[in-house]
């Protein structure tokens, strides 16, 4: 069966749901302390001091409220899960040291939401722990050979998933368990993994990236395939029990859409085992492990970045980039 297409309008930037987007927000405050840059040394201190004493206003009207609420016995569990799913007030409590859960906790709830799209290219990612400066210890496990977009698009997912659960880490140490034997970890700052994506890395290897919600690819059926436009980018997207996976909509086969493609278990196959079947050329792709081709050739599909939460999926696409 084949889904209901979006198109563009049916494609909207991830926000907090009826608040600002703390990480807009985040990226267009630092834009505007690059800006004071401009002006001088002088300029820029000044531009960050007062920064500073905003956000710390803030934090101790913040932290005074939560005292009040604890105060007038009100702030039990059920108030702080309810303070804690909201992913405005989250980003608040956890800049200003007021989450009640751990940096710990809260990175590996964020890895466990991206496992499944991490096992689709034949990878894993395992927490190491942190560092006493606030770095996130990680080994990523197995690989997706022939599949030379999922180094990019795994970081993608990894680093979105830890930096929206805790904006505090100050990075991540990445151990690749292949050669943890043979050379140390190797050092990968926040900033510079958010730079590195957004100055033209994208998951196509082309454009900057965006992360953006589609409506109705969260709805599929098992087994039902579904065609999306997201920012002008033809998306496949296929849900296979309760996982979704989603990669370009073109049959690196025949150049043909796949959206009108059927999904089967593979001939032999485990239970769980599914095969995109391509209606023009019959091709044959392995959804769950990065859409490699089946046919003994080296056809593979192009994987999207895809991350879902609490019923909202968003997909990571590349956008053209400005000369």
């Amino acid at each position: 069966m084949t889904g209901p297409a979006v198109g563009p309008a049916g494609t909207t930037p991830v926000d907090t749901g009826g608040g600002p987007d703390i990480r807009v927000t985040g990226e267009r405050i630092e834009s505007l302390l690059e800006a004071a840059s401009t002006g001088g040394r002088v300029a820029r201190e000044r531009a960050e001091e007062l920064v500073r004493l905003v956000v710390d206003l803030y934090g101790a009207g913040l932290e005074r409220l939560l005292e009040i609420v604890h105060e007038s016995g009100r702030l039990d569990d059920d108030l702080l899960d309810r303070l804690t799913a909201d992913d405005l007030v989250a980003s608040l409590l956890a800049v200003h040291g007021l989450h009640p859960d751990s940096v710990e906790s809260r990175v590996a709830r964020a890895l466990d939401g991206v496992r499944p799209y991490l096992g689709s290219h034949g990878g894993d990612v395992e927490l190491l722990g942190l560092t006493d400066d606030g770095r996130v210890r990680l080994r990523m496990l197995g690989s997706c050979d022939g599949c030379p977009s999922s180094s990019v698009t795994l970081t993608l997912a990894v680093e979105t998933a830890i930096r929206e659960a805790a904006p505090e880490v100050s990075g991540i140490e990445v151990e690749e368990a292949a050669v943890a034997g043979a050379k140390g970890a190797s050092v990968i700052p926040v900033t510079a993994l958010r730079s590195r994506l957004d100055a033209g890395a994208g998951p196509e290897g082309g454009g900057a990236v965006d992360w953006t919600t589609v409506e109705g690819l969260g709805v599929l059926a098992p087994g039902e395939v579904g065609g999306f436009s997201v920012t002008g980018t033809a998306v496949v997207g296929i849900r296979i029990g309760s996982d979704l996976y989603a990669y370009r909509d073109r049959c690196p086969s025949c150049g043909g859409s796949l959206a009108n493609g059927s999904v089967a278990r593979r001939l032999g196959g485990a239970a769980g085992d599914a095969v995109l079947r391509c209606a023009a050329c019959h091709g044959h792709y392995d959804v769950r492990h990065a859409g490699r081709g089946l046919d003994g050739t080296d056809a593979h599909l192009e994987p999207v970045p895809l991350l879902a939460r609490d019923g909202v999926v968003a997909l990571a696409v590349s956008r053209a980039v400005s000369a």
